[in-house]
């Protein structure tokens, strides 16, 4: 496997830089970049130079992750050419939040073959339901296929993402590419640093992923009173404050779910991800350290399941809500998985509106919030 990476300042750059990467066969570029980039007509340039037999995958980003640390306003593209793994690309159009398992079904029929070995995914991140596209591809292709990417960003606007695939940029597509192949090196790594505080309300109503009613109140009532002040920046503010997903024996089961929006009229909250309709929600909030040391973790986990000989890419996917609480320390969850690699892997990635990634080895594949993911490609 060989990689070459490019970092863009300015779009009036991209032209050059794809140029840059020509000569690549049975390859893929991994493009992670801000809304000027993605909307920038240099882009739609630039992509024409794409080499023959080399897959496009990215997204828009709220912020994006280098080997230099985090940057803002600015694109990379990481070529990444295979000797030995096979690529398939996967794309379909989503019909709004209710289409999200079926859109996963699609991408699942046009992954799935006998050899797959592992898929990278990455959706819009708004009018989007992450929990059940990940679960509609799992249904086809099997919940012991790992399945890692995220949630495209706008800076932490909210108001329009973009994907890139195939059919150029869209903000109403997702994107997939499975990786076959006995060669083919993955590991996957994901971790948290929040920490509960409240009480546990229970979920009294919900559909999907809006959440109706905590304990038989209005639920933006309900977190609007915790909020405080911070509750007149919603729905920004909501990824300051997490839900910890609990059982119906208020027992963790490892996931946090962010808020993406806000319904005055109905009282609702707009989650990432479905809700336990049986379960119980507490809030959570986080320390600068705290969150450096679930970067570090996930790091280490997916370091531990992965051993390639040659060259090594880690794709780090982070949540924007841990942007916010870091502030100008971001840099510092970046410098802590360099230092787990060593410096052996190259380092790209974004800042996401959702994570995607199994918990841990062998589990099946969850759509993340506030949590740091970890990809790691090799081959043998």
């Amino acid at each position: 496997m060989r990689i070459t990476q490019t970092i863009i300042r300015q779009p009036t750059e991209l032209e050059h830089a794809a140029a840059s990467l020509q000569g690549m066969h049975n390859g893929l570029w991994l493009v992670f970049g801000s809304i000027d980039h993605f909307n920038s007509p240099h882009l739609q340039d630039a992509l024409k130079q794409v080499p023959p037999g080399v897959l496009l995958l990215g997204c828009s980003t709220a912020g994006e992750i280098t080997p230099d640390g985090v940057d803002d306003g600015t694109c990379t593209i990481t070529a990444i050419e295979f000797a030995h793994v096979n690529l398939r690309p996967g794309s379909t159009t989503l019909h709004g939040m209710d289409d999200s398992f079926a859109a996963g079904e699609r991408l699942g029929y046009q992954l799935a073959n006998h050899d797959l070995k592992a898929v990278l995914v990455f959706g819009p991140g708004i009018r989007i339901n992450g929990s059940a596209l990940v679960d509609g591809i799992s249904s086809i292709i099997g919940s012991d296929i790992p399945i890692t990417g995220g949630l495209a960003g706008d800076g932490g606007a909210f108001r329009e993402t973009f994907t890139l695939g195939q059919e150029g940029v869209a903000n109403d597509r997702v994107v997939a590419v499975g990786l076959s192949g006995d060669n083919l090196r993955f590991g996957h790594g994901s971790f948290g640093g929040w920490e509960p505080f409240g009480p546990a309300r229970k979920v009294t109503r919900c559909h999907g992923n809006i959440l109706y009613e905590l304990d038989d109140e209005p639920a933006l009532e309900i977190y609007k009173r915790y909020l405080g002040k911070h509750a007149q920046t919603l729905p920004a503010s909501g990824l300051l404050f997490p839900f910890a997903m609990l059982g119906e024996e208020h027992n963790a089961v490892g996931l946090i779910r962010t808020i993406l929006g806000v319904d005055e009229a109905e009282g609702s909250l707009i989650l990432a991800g479905e809700i336990n309709p049986n379960g119980y929600l507490r809030l959570m909030h986080a320390s600068t350290d705290k969150l450096v040391n679930g970067a570090e973790a996930a790091a280490a986990a997916a370091n531990g399941m992965f051993e390639s000989p040659g060259e090594t890419l880690a794709i780090l996917v982070s949540c924007v809500g841990r942007k916010l609480v870091m502030g100008s320390r971001v840099d510092e969850e970046i410098e802590a998985v360099g230092q787990v690699f060593h410096h052996r892997a190259i380092l790209t990635g974004f800042y996401s509106y959702g994570e995607i990634s199994p918990f841990t080895p062998g589990a099946s594949c969850k759509l993340h919030n506030q949590t740091m993911t970890i990809t790691c490609l090799g081959e043998a």
